[in-house]
């Protein structure tokens, strides 16, 4: 292959987008693999516009897939394990190998769960930046094209979470097992146990003023009769107007969803819409007040739109309801009813409302719910109050956002506080055991992968076979 024909490669694959390798192959005739990895390897790396740098069974990494994770480790912070170059195409190649065991093995993400996850992550991002313009500003994306760059990344990262329960799935440890890993271990090699606190919470949700209720529903009827006389589009309303940040970029639109995956009064009304060029009358939901436009349905599943307005709380319904639960709080500290009692009857909160109150978390590995959480878990305006309560106290009323998204009124008892410590077994057992069983799930997930290695064909670049991998086997002899 002369200068020229290389030079033209080179012109092909940033014209075009791809990979010079391929190109370079079609060019040069007869196409002989040894000759050209050999020219290859001749390439300036600086003229190179992107190139396959590892294959992992028929799938392909390219230099711009290391270059897109590494840009995203800056933005987030992350720090790699040993050197990136290598660090980040190994995390990719593993990466690949679960999801090509995944679709043999038809593990499945619906696409509501992958439309939900996107869009709690980008609420979180949300609500960290301010608002929607910060975000757009901070990333140099509109929130649509944050959803698109999203999607395959959350329904891969998915696949790969489940497929690894999966192969964890009949791992566990006996009580025997966990005193025996921690009897001869170092004093400062056991774990350290952060400060966690069992907490209590009662909520009042301020009450909407009537005539606010009548306006916002007098809105959405505006809204319904300006689209059913060709004035405007629905999706065009719901982008101007609708008060859902997860859907109104998308002109208020989910993607296909179940019955279960809706509010309950949201999915009775949507789910008995039949005619696409109706919409429905307003709904009230946790959310708020909704109107509903039906797009297509397939099955056990809708595409709808929607619109959704929040009614506004005067700050004479939000004085009133402060001063109610201040009255709570008192009659507690008094003794005339107990807060588990007040949290039966009082409380709005779904969540903890027949739980006496007792606030809970999910443990991401084991998916088991406890009452003792650490301070970070615990909703900011909740950890704030709560740092200030001794053991047995009930705080003065103060606001919060609930997890719908709205702002409700609580009050908080600090049930118990565990001060961060070393763990034992009598104490912490159950600390223990999951870092047992995490060990036992890591080593069967690093076993399976070794494995997985060795009956998998891998071919990578010359100059990434000197790295320091965490998988042993990638450099085949």
């Amino acid at each position: 292959m002369n200068n020229k024909k290389t030079l033209f490669a080179i012109l092909l694959s940033a014209v075009l987008g791809s990979p010079l390798h391929t190109w370079a192959q079609d060019i040069d005739e007869p196409a002989d693999s040894t000759a050209n990895e050999r020219t290859i390897a001749n390439v300036p790396q600086q003229s190179v516009i992107d190139e396959v740098i590892w294959v992992v069974g028929d799938e392909a990494i390219y230099k711009s897939d290391v270059e897109a994770v590494r840009m995203q480790s800056e933005v987030e912070g992350v720090k790699w394990n040993g050197d990136p170059d290598c660090a980040i195409p190994e995390q990719i190649a593993v990466q690949k190998l679960f999801l090509h065991q995944a679709a043999l093995d038809s593990i499945e993400v619906s696409e509501s769960d992958v439309v939900s996850g996107v869009d709690d992550q980008i609420n979180r991002w949300v609500q960290i930046a301010g608002s929607q313009e910060k975000l757009e500003e901070y990333r140099k994306q509109s929130i649509t094209e944050m959803r698109l760059s999203l999607h395959d990344e959350f329904k891969n990262n998915e696949l790969v979470r489940q497929m690894k329960q999966k192969l964890v799935k009949n791992v566990s440890v006996t009580p025997a097992d966990v005193r025996n890993y921690f009897k001869d271990m170092p004093e400062d090699s056991i774990p350290f146990v952060p400060t966690e606190v069992e907490v209590q919470i009662i909520t009042q949700q301020p009450r909407f003023a009537p005539e606010e209720i009548a306006r916002i529903k007098d809105e959405l009827r505006e809204y319904t009769e300006r689209v059913n006389k060709e004035e405007i589009t629905f999706a065009t309303l719901a982008r101007l107007y609708s008060e859902d940040p997860g859907t109104a970029r998308q002109g208020g639109e989910f993607g296909y969803v179940g019955r279960g995956d809706l509010d309950p009064a949201f999915a009775a009304v949507a789910f008995n819409l039949t005619d696409p060029k109706k919409i429905s009358k307003v709904v009230e939901s946790e959310f708020g007040f909704h109107i509903i436009q039906l797009i297509d349905r397939r099955g056990d599943r809708i595409k709808v739109r929607h619109i959704l307005r929040k009614p506004q709380i005067s700050r004479e319904n939000m004085e009133e309801t402060m001063l109610r639960m201040d009255s709570v709080a008192n009659d507690l500290r008094d003794g005339k009813f107990t807060f588990e009692e007040g949290a039966l009857y009082i409380s709005d909160d779904k969540d903890t409302r027949n739980n006496r109150g007792i606030m809970s978390s999910v443990d991401s590995e084991t998916g088991t719910l406890s009452s003792k959480i650490r301070m970070r878990d615990l909703p900011s305006e909740v950890a704030r109050v709560v740092d200030t309560l001794a053991v047995g106290n009930i705080s003065a009323p103060f606001t919060m956002i609930n997890s719908k998204g709205k702002v409700v009124c609580a009050i908080v008892k600090l049930k118990n506080r565990i001060e961060a410590h070393k763990a034992t077994i009598t104490e912490d057992f159950q600390v223990l055991k999951d870092v047992v069983l995490n060990k036992r799930r890591e080593e069967t997930i690093h076993n399976w992968v070794v494995d997985k290695i060795k009956h998998t064909y891998v071919r990578m670049d010359e100059r990434y076979k000197n790295c320091n991998f965490e998988y042993e086997g990638w450099v085949k002899q």
